[in-house]
């Protein structure tokens, strides 16, 4: 067994030492400041070759974004899969803790999905993808 099985319930022992000495559930917010995120902070990321409403809508505050296989990607010359994604913009995600708070549903039978992807890894592009 690696390390990690061995230091693993030690962690969850001590997480949950934390949320039981207090006598209240531990808010995993507290500290953070609420900002505003408006869609003019949004860059939709598309197909090239379709508009915008072909693969993302915004109804009753829910955005819902779709893409297909056979899709184009971003750019004639982009060597990227297919993908319709909301770049958010306006912050800078480079230095901090930055919390995000979000709910997803991906339907059943989908596959290839990212959820949310951070960039900046000081060895590589991408320092976390949630898949």
């Amino acid at each position: 067994m690696g390390a990690f099985h061995h230091i693993a319930p030690i962690i969850l022992a001590f997480l949950v030492f934390m949320g039981w000495s207090t006598g209240q559930p531990m808010n995993p917010t507290q500290g953070f400041i609420k900002l505003p995120l408006n869609t003019s902070d949004f860059h939709i990321q598309k197909p090239y070759n379709l508009p915008i409403t072909d693969r993302y809508s915004f109804l009753h505050g829910v955005h819902k974004l779709w893409v297909y296989s056979t899709d184009k990607p971003l750019s004639k010359n982009s060597p990227t899969n297919p993908r319709t994604e909301i770049l958010i913009r306006g912050y800078n995600y480079s230095s901090g803790v930055w919390q995000f708070e979000g709910h997803g549903y991906v339907p059943n039978g989908t596959s290839g999905v990212c959820i949310m992807q951070v960039f900046g890894a000081s060895s590589q592009a991408t320092t976390v993808i949630y898949a």
